[in-house]
């Protein structure tokens, strides 16, 4: 099978990582494609950025869904334009929020969220909302970094995560933490062993999660809702 993980952000070097983590974790036999749009804003911090990036992700997912793929990733934690993509795709579309609190959920008795910047607090707080998790997460936290600070070397980005999660697990009483951006996809395995609680990246559970769907005979239904769209 083939899945498309779309990082919705123009940054090359974020979507490489995105990819290697999909690949490592995901089944023999699995094709993983990683794209980003060849232009837009270069991290999601924030509303206008995820209207901003709509074009270019709905873009990446027409060329995945023209090339064959079989199912998609929308590797961005704020979960843009998941509705849309599931109008124009075939299989399952999923996105990293909404897969990784539904593997939160089933590990743990309550998660809390470690995302980068303040602003994207009321944005992730929604998503629990939506999802049906407001009784699962105890609370989303902020780790005060820029999104790309995570690509710079000497940033301090992976101790100011550790330490957050660190507080998150004392103060929140949760039994697992997110990690609430694409971009520290990588640092999953490190995170796991030095703080002792289940560390859950939203890319390698979407994509494990796309390929069961797959594997079940599952595609996105063409009625109601993920209809596809009419013709203007």
């Amino acid at each position: 099978m083939r899945i498309h993980v779309v990082n919705p952000n123009s940054t090359s070097s974020m979507t490489d990582k995105i990819g290697a983590c999909a690949r490592s974790i995901a089944s023999p036999g699995t094709e993983i494609v990683a794209t980003n749009p060849g232009s837009g804003p270069a991290s999601i911090e924030g509303q206008y950025d995820e209207a901003m990036s709509l074009a270019g992700l709905l873009a990446e997912v027409e060329t995945g869904e023209r090339a064959g793929a079989d199912g998609f990733v929308v590797a961005c934690f704020d979960d843009v334009g998941l509705g849309a993509c599931r109008e124009i795709a075939s299989g399952p579309v999923l996105g990293i929020c909404e897969a990784a609190m539904h593997a939160a959920s089933m590990i743990a008795t309550g998660f809390s969220v470690v995302t980068t910047l303040e602003r994207s607090v009321p944005i992730v707080q929604d998503l629990a909302l939506r999802y049906g998790m407001e009784r699962r997460c105890r609370r989303v936290r902020a780790a005060d970094i820029p999104v790309l600070a995570l690509e710079e070397p000497g940033s301090n980005a992976r101790q100011k995560v550790l330490e957050e999660i660190k507080r998150a697990v004392r103060e929140d009483r949760c039994d697992a933490v997110i990690l609430g951006c694409a971009g520290m996809a990588d640092l999953t395995a490190w995170l796991t062993k030095e703080t002792g609680v289940p560390v859950i990246d939203g890319v390698a559970v979407a994509v494990k999660m796309v390929e069961a769907l797959i594997g079940a005979g599952l595609s996105t239904s063409k009625v109601g809702a993920y209809a596809r769209p009419l013709v203007k």
